[in-house]
Order: C-alpha cells, then sequence, then structure tokens
C-alpha cells in the first residue's frame, strides 16, 4: 500500500517502505497541512530552486537524516549554504536511491533563488513498491509528456499544476492528461494565492473520462 498525502501547493508526502516528501514549502505556506516539524521522510526530492518548492528542506532533512535528491547544481548550492544535509545531485535520468526508483525528468519552468538562476527545473517519475507517481514540478505542456508511460509504463497517480500564471493553466493540464494517460490525476499548485486561482472542479469536469481526478484537500491523501 502506498499513500500519496497532499500537504498543501505542491507539497506531497508519499508514504511506502520508504517516505519520499516532495517540494516541502510548509513554513510560509498558507495553505500547508503540517509543520516542518512534524514530517518525517528518508527521501526529500525537489523540484527546482523556488522557494515555495525547495522550502523546508534543509531543516527537515537535518533533523530527520533525509537525503535531498535534486538536480545537480540545485543539490551543490544546498551544501554549500547549509550545513548538516545530504544532498544527491542527479540531472535528468533514472538513478536508484535506497531501493527507489527515481527518474528526474524535464519541466519547462524557471528555477532560482530569487536573484540568480540555479539549475533547471525538473519533475520527477517515482516508482515505490509497485506503484508509478509522475510529480511534474512547475511547468507548463509539452508534448514530451507522451514520452513518460512509453518508456517507465503506466502511471498510476500524476501530480498536476492547473493554476496558472506561473505554470499550466486548467486547459493545458487537460492536454497533458491527454499526453500522459495517468490512471488517476491529482491537481496541484492552485488557490494557494490569488494570481493561481483555478477551478478544480472544471478541470475534473474537462479530464472526463480520460482519467480519475481525484481533488484532496490539504491534508487529505490518496490510497493506491
Amino acid at each position: 500500500m502506498v499513500k500519496v498525502k497532499f500537504l498543501g501547493h505542491a507539497a506531497f508526502l508519499i508514504e511506502g517502505s520508504k517516505k519520499i516528501l516532495i517540494d516541502p514549502f510548509l513554513t510560509g505556506n498558507p495553505k500547508a497541512a503540517a509543520k516542518p516539524e512534524e514530517v518525517e521522510a528518508d527521501l526529500i526530492l525537489i523540484t527546482h530552486a523556488h522557494g515555495d518548492h525547495i522550502g523546508d528542506a534543509a531543516a527537515i532533512a537535518r533533523r530527520t537524516g533525509a537525503k535531498i535528491v535534486a538536480m545537480y547544481d540545485i543539490a551543490n548550492y544546498l551544501v554549500e549554504s547549509e550545513k548538516g544535509i545530504t544532498t544527491i545531485g542527479m540531472n535528468y535520468g533514472p538513478t536508484r536511491v535506497d531501493g527507489v526508483e527515481i527518474v528526474q525528468v524535464p519541466a519547462w519552468h524557471s528555477s532560482s533563488d530569487g536573484k540568480y538562476s540555479i539549475g533547471n527545473a525538473a519533475g520527477y517519475i517515482i516508482k515505490l513498491d509497485g506503484v508509478t507517481i509522475y510529480h511534474a514540478g512547475d511547468t507548463f505542456v509539452f508534448r514530451d509528456m507522451e514520452l513518460f508511460s512509453e518508456l517507465y509504463g503506466s502511471i498510476d497517480v500524476a501530480l498536476l499544476p492547473i493554476g496558472g500564471h506561473f505554470t499550466m493553466g486548467v486547459r493545458e493540464a487537460v492536454k497533458a492528461v491527454e499526453l500522459l494517460k495517468p490512471r488517476k490525476v491529482v491537481p496541484m499548485h492552485y488557490n494557494t494565492w490569488e494570481p493561481i486561482a483555478a477551478d478544480p472542479e472544471e478541470f475534473k469536469r474537462l479530464v472526463g473520462d480520460r482519467a480519475e481526478v481525484i481533488i484532496l484537500e490539504p491534508g487529505e491523501e490518496l490510497v493506491l
């Protein structure tokens, strides 16, 4: 059994034989379902260096001993700026960390600390306990998404941004579902602030029978 818990914005905790935390922006997140000190993790995956994604990664890693997996440049940036953490820098492609299969895939987005560009944005395909999960990170839709299921097998659940302004909006996310062909979809990265306001029910309606759309409120989880 694998649980996918929505922590708000783009933060998720995937729990199975390992606990995998993705984009743990909790401090300062008005939609956060947990505080950094309440979250446990074995691995922390970061999609890009913006503050609303890198978030509390270093603080949680120091407390829990979790390894941070990120784009090579972001991993180096964290090691240079933070103490007491372990990072695994990678680039687009597959790897295995502590028995978890991880593929870092492209995302169309910027990546910076607010002043300087740091690495490239990414998404992740994660295989844990027989379940395949795709976290898109912040991205616009792109045709190469159709390669993901072709290369790595059927996607059980896709975590897709729908808020627009910085990422795909509803229309583009529906197209992403067509390309990815996942069994289930969880919308994310919407309604945290006014610029990314979106209606998940509209997204669900437009996806139709292409996939099962699961709308999670922060703190709710999907059991696979």
